[in-house]
């Protein structure tokens, strides 16, 4: 199985796993069982087991997996056993935010260089990084090697910013605007919509899909 046939569901519970196996691994556990990672991520032990057995054969039954081994296989599996240059396009409130997430850097992901077209933030600092001119966009991400772009501009920049990011190399980008993009497609695009999450939540709070019913917002329950 090529990792193109693994399902983005799948890879969410590998990064769950991750990150229960990396709070093991504080605390100072050794062993873990795939109902504690289970526990952990929301998910049943049968899929711990099964998602694992795509990748390869791991732990022993009825003895549980070696924390710190399970927890480097996954972060091959997903990547992480090795740094990755980022650009931030868009230096607003979520760029910002974004670079002043330090677990980003902790994790495997170094903001190489962040990009605006105001001027009154152009030059400005932040959390190390200092914002360039967009004009700087393709002359910089070449020379800095950068293989990951985030789109945090308003909506009309994103698709100009996907496609220049695109010329100067970028083969992963994580979009915050909230539009659709479009890159070519050997180009890995993920987009994060926090309204459509909202939304979800929305949907979820105020519907009883399984009896067929909607409770409207403010309604009371029974007659």
């Amino acid at each position: 199985m090529s990792r193109r046939d693994i399902s983005e569901f799948t890879i969410r519970r590998l990064s769950l796993y991750l990150r229960s196996l990396r709070e093991l691994r504080e605390a100072g556990t050794e062993v873990v069982s795939s109902r504690q990672l289970a526990d952990g991520s929301g998910t049943t032990p049968a899929q711990v087991r099964k998602d694992l057995s795509l990748f390869g054969s791991f732990g022993k039954r009825g003895r549980g997996y070696q924390v710190r081994e399970l927890l480097e296989t996954l972060e091959s599996i997903l990547g992480l056993d090795r740094q990755w240059r980022v650009a931030l396009v868009g230096a607003g409130k979520i760029g910002r935010a974004l670079l002043g997430y330090a677990d980003l850097e902790r994790r495997g992901f170094r903001v190489a260089a962040a990009f605006d077209t105001d001027p009154e933030k152009i030059g400005t600092s932040h959390y190390g990084v200092t914002v360039r001119a967009l004009e700087e966009l393709e002359e910089t991400l070449r020379a800095e090697q950068v293989e990951m772009g985030i789109i945090a501009t308003p909506p009309a920049a994103a698709q100009d910013t996907a496609t220049r990011l695109v010329e100067a190399g970028v083969t992963g980008i994580l979009n915050f605007a909230p539009v659709k993009v479009d890159v070519p497609p050997e180009v890995t695009l993920r987009g994060v919509d926090v309204v459509l999450e909202l939304e979800g939540l929305s949907f979820a709070l105020t519907s009883d899909v399984a009896g067929g019913s909607r409770r409207e917002p403010g309604s009371a329950a029974g007659g």
